[in-house]
C-alpha cells in the first residue's frame, strides 16, 4: 500500500475511534487485502506524530493503543468546554490508588496496615467503577481477601503506557510535597487538570505514608478527562 495512503487511512481511523487503537486493531481495517506490515504502519504513525508536532493536538500511546489527544498547554481553554461541577477526590482515594498501583496486587488491609487508618468500602467500590482498579485474585489467607490491581484505563486516563513509566519511590517524598510542588495546599485543592498533568507523581506520592500518614482533607478533581491530555472524542 500506498505509504501517504496509509498515513491517511490510519489518521481517518484514530479520530472517528473512540478509544485508543492498539496495532493489531489497526490491522483490522485491511482484512479484505492488502495489509501493511506491523513496521509501515508503525513507520505511519512515527510520521503521524511528526506532522502533529506544530499542532494543538498530537498523537500519542498509552497502554491500550495511540489517541489522537489535546496538548496539556491548551488544558485552560479546552476544560471551559466542561461546565459541570467538578468532582472531589479524597485524599484517602489517591493515596489508596498510590499504593495499589506501586504494591499491587496489594489486599485492602494491606492499604490500612501502610496508611494506619481504615479503608472504606466506598472508596474501593469508586475506584472500580471508575475502570482504574479491579480484583485479580484473592490472596492464600483466612477469609481470602481480594487481592486488588490497576488496569488498563488506569493507565490510559493517567497518560501512562505502562507501570514502568511511573517514577521511582525515591524521587517523590509525600503527597503533600507534589500538591504543594502545584501551589495546591489541602486547605485550597487541587483540580484533576493538575492531577493528570501530574498523573504518575500523584500516583507515586504516597511512599512516605507509613511514616507520615496524611490527613484525608477533600481534594478537588474535575471531571475534565477531555480537556489536557484527553482524547478527541
Amino acid at each position: 500500500m500506498d505509504p501517504a495512503q496509509l498515513k491517511l487511512i490510519l489518521e481517518a481511523a484514530l479520530f472517528a475511534a473512540n478509544q485508543p487503537l492498539s496495532i493489531d486493531r489497526m490491522l483490522t481495517l485491511f482484512i479484505d487485502g492488502g495489509q501493511p506490515a506491523r513496521e509501515e504502519i508503525r513507520s505511519a504513525l512515527d510520521q503521524l506524530k511528526t506532522d502533529y508536532q506544530q499542532r494543538g493536538v498530537e498523537l500519542h500511546e498509552v497502554s491500550s493503543g495511540f489517541r489522537f489527544q489535546t496538548r496539556q498547554q491548551f488544558a485552560p481553554w479546552i476544560a471551559r468546554l466542561w461546565e459541570e461541577r467538578p468532582q472531589r477526590y479524597s485524599r484517602a482515594l489517591l493515596e489508596t490508588l498510590s499504593l495499589i498501583a506501586y504494591r499491587q496486587p496489594i489486599t485492602r488491609a494491606e492499604i490500612e496496615d501502610v496508611r494506619g487508618v481504615g479503608v472504606s468500602s466506598q472508596i474501593v467500590k469508586t475506584l472500580e467503577e471508575r475502570g482504574w482498579v479491579r480484583v485479580v485474585g484473592h490472596k492464600d489467607l483466612p477469609g481470602r481477601p481480594a487481592l486488588l490491581a490497576t488496569t488498563r484505563e488506569f493507565l490510559d486516563y493517567f497518560n501512562l503506557k505502562s507501570l514502568d513509566q511511573l517514577p521511582p519511590l525515591a524521587e517523590i517524598r509525600s503527597l503533600d510535597d507534589v500538591l504543594q510542588v502545584r501551589g495546591s495546599a489541602a486547605e485550597g485543592g487541587s483540580d484533576e487538570q493538575e492531577i493528570v498533568e501530574l498523573a504518575a507523581p500523584v500516583v507515586a506520592a504516597v511512599h512516605d505514608i507509613t511514616d507520615a500518614p496524611a490527613n484525608d482533607a477533600a481534594v478537588p478533581a474535575a471531571e475534565i478527562e477531555r480537556s489536557a491530555d484527553t482524547p478527541l472524542h
